[in-house]
């Protein structure tokens, strides 16, 4: 059986190479589809991406999320939100909240297990954006920051604010958000 697939890329790739251009490199499916989703990315204006090693390592990404202080979703009694909060796993203490721990993990159920191959970028910052806004007590990873959140919410906001400028939660302390 002959492998049609095969030959239509071997015949793009000596086109590539007979025109005098670099060897024309062989995209993963993944790669593929980060292509797609980004050309469709549709992002909420306080949120913005950045590919820190270029575009040639698409699969590297980082999100920064700001909070829409003009939108009704800030109120008092809600979670406080830094200024500007980048969700790193190499940056460990990161955030003080009750659904990503201090080793920068999230518990988002569609980084795990609601995740289908139909979801894209956009589906997770919006989900990581509604994390932020209504952090969840009931499935925690950080589970005295929950406790806090669950039992006094005035203090959890203090905490908040006391981990977003820097200092110290209960012995443990967090960078300055900037």
């Amino acid at each position: 059986m002959i492998n049609l697939f095969k030959i239509k890329g071997q015949k793009k790739e000596e086109a590539a190479n007979s025109n005098g251009g670099p060897p024309v490199k062989k995209q993963s499916p993944g790669e593929l589809r980060l292509h797609k989703d980004i050309a469709e990315l549709n992002l909420p204006k306080t949120t913005k991406i950045s590919f820190p090693n270029g575009k040639d390592d698409l699969m590297n990404f980082e999100a920064t999320l700001r909070p829409d202080e003009a939108g009704h979703s800030l109120s008092p009694s809600k979670y406080l939100l830094p200024t500007l909060t980048r969700l790193r796993r190499s940056n460990a203490k990161l955030v003080y909240h009750p659904n990503i721990d201090l080793e920068g993990n999230v518990c988002l159920n569609i980084l795990r297990e609601d995740w289908k191959p139909v979801l894209n970028i956009n589906t997770i910052i919006y989900g990581l954006n509604l994390l932020f806004s209504q952090p969840n007590d009931e499935d925690p990873l950080n589970h005295e920051a929950a406790a806090v959140l669950r039992d006094n919410p005035q203090k959890f906001q203090r905490n908040v604010q006391m981990a977003m400028s820097g200092g110290y939660v209960d012995n443990t302390h967090f960078p300055r958000c900037k």
